[in-house]
């Protein structure tokens, strides 16, 4: 699949655009806390004849031998093993020694990260010059002006400011624009078990979303079709989801157009009629539908996720860095539309990665052209996330739907970075309890408030 000229003309344009809401295989997961995702493509995933240049910087610039340091809690170094690491390398030392600069690449541990950030940043000494943090964890520091806006380090030449080639704005927080990132790939969406589909007589999902049938009902219709006993035993051994319910309802209420808290804008949307209607729909496939495969006993525990891997699931919302083991053919689809939904927002962006700037750091417009700088490499890819993409999927056909209807298509959710905001306990009390879901919803509003409220002090 090297060769997938099918895809340059849409991914040509997709590099362009590619996901304001995610940040992909450059930094961004889209799924669990803290797991370290791919190692940065940045420099190596613009298309062939797409090169360009980051905002010169002056040439007499001289950066006094400074160390800048740029930390994750992953080694987000490039290793050098593959061709557009080697060119990242290379570019680094080129900028190095033309600036009169050092890098030095931090790798803290995920659970010494934010105390580490806030510690140095109080005391007017950040501990790196360019951090990355989740988008959800970093919503407190940007309502405290703790990081610059973007407007503070970039220029009108910049390449954010303008085509984003090398690298991107993620979407506002809180109201303001703080965080880049380079452009990525990252795919979430409902996937499929091809081989038990065929076994079942299913319908294939990428047929019913090409017809425009991809819908809530439909995805039930498909789930209890596929539950059965096979061997007439009396006992269920094929089931038609399988997933995290906390997970499920943050995704499809995203298909649904909301989120539980406006990232932009900060305003609690747990009662909007859409997130209702969500959460009603996953309660019933949970407590009402008998489809679901819960193979803890647990349904609000996150390790379902990976019940899918067992090969007896028709269906599950999977993400890309999640199915590299899998010991059957996948296919992939956006996840259903709900009734309110249309195809700019098929899934929960829930753990959305970003760079910042943290305040008080010496010269942040310098630091951020350097970072501008070291992307612009020329491209080892056909196409956008090329070596990621076919190392997850095997067919053009699963590549070409996630490129063009799920990556970034994605919708910025924050609660759970916000101190106190009741999620898990609205979650457990719909989905453990089987409460009503509108009386849950009241139940929590005051207390969601007054969360929202704490962080605006």
């Amino acid at each position: 699949m090297k060769k997938m000229k099918v895809l340059s003309t849409v991914l040509l344009v997709l590099m362009f655009v590619v996901t304001a809401c995610n940040s992909g295989s450059g930094g961004g997961n889209g799924g669990e806390t803290g797991k370290t995702p791919p190692a940065d493509q940045a420099g190596t995933d613009a298309a062939p004849g797409e090169e360009d240049e980051a905002e010169e910087l002056p040439a007499a610039l001289d950066l006094g031998g400074r160390t800048i340091r740029i930390a994750a809690w992953w080694d987000a170094k490039p290793k050098g093993e593959t061709a557009g690491e080697k060119a990242s390398l290379e570019k680094m030392a080129e900028l190095e020694q033309k600036y009169n600069f050092k890098f030095e690449f931090l790798n803290i541990p995920f659970g010494e990260y934010m105390d580490k950030f806030t510690t140095t940043v109080l005391a007017g000494e950040p501990f790196a010059d360019v951090l990355i943090m989740e988008y959800k964890r970093a919503i407190v520091p940007a309502i405290q002006g703790q990081v610059l806006p973007l407007s503070e380090f970039t220029t009108e030449s910049s390449d954010i400011n303008n085509e984003q080639k090398l690298v991107i704005k993620l979407p506002p927080l809180a109201g303001g624009e703080y965080s880049f990132n380079s452009p990525g790939v990252s795919v979430v969406g409902m996937h499929y078990n091809r081989e038990l589909f065929r076994k079942l007589g299913l319908p294939d999902l990428q047929e019913l979303y090409n017809n425009g049938e991809w819908t809530w009902e439909k995805f039930l219709e498909i789930a209890k079709e596929a539950t059965r006993d096979t061997d007439n035993d009396g006992k269920i051994d094929v089931y038609g989801y399988a997933g995290w319910a906390a997970d499920m309802a943050r995704h499809f209420a995203a298909a649904n157009g909301v989120a539980f808290v406006d990232a932009s804008t900060m305003e609690d949307t747990s009662a909007d009629p859409r997130m209702i209607e969500a959460l009603e729909f996953v309660s019933r496939i949970f407590n009402v539908e008998n489809v679901v495969k819960v193979k803890s006993g647990n349904k609000m525990d996150w390790n379902e996720t990976n019940t899918f891997k067992d090969g007896d699931v028709a269906m599950s919302v999977q993400y890309d860095w999640n199915i590299g083991d899998l010991t059957f053919e996948v296919g992939v689809v956006p996840i259903p539309a709900g009734p309110q939904g249309n195809p700019e927002f098929t899934y929960a962006n829930t753990a959305i990665n970003g760079w910042f700037i943290p305040k008080g750091v010496k010269d942040p417009q310098a630091v951020y052209q350097i970072f501008e700088a070291m992307r612009d490499v020329p491209p080892t890819e056909e196409y956008l996330g090329q070596d990621w993409l076919e190392s997850r999927y095997k067919t053009e056909a699963d590549i070409q739907m996630a490129l063009e209807h799920i990556n970034g298509t994605g919708i910025t959710f924050v609660e759970e970075g916000i101190p106190d905001y009741p999620f898990f306990k609205i979650m457990d009390d719909i989905i453990v309890n089987n409460q009503s879901v509108t009386a849950t919803v009241e139940k929590y509003k005051a207390e969601a408030q007054a969360a929202l409220d704490k962080i605006r002090q």
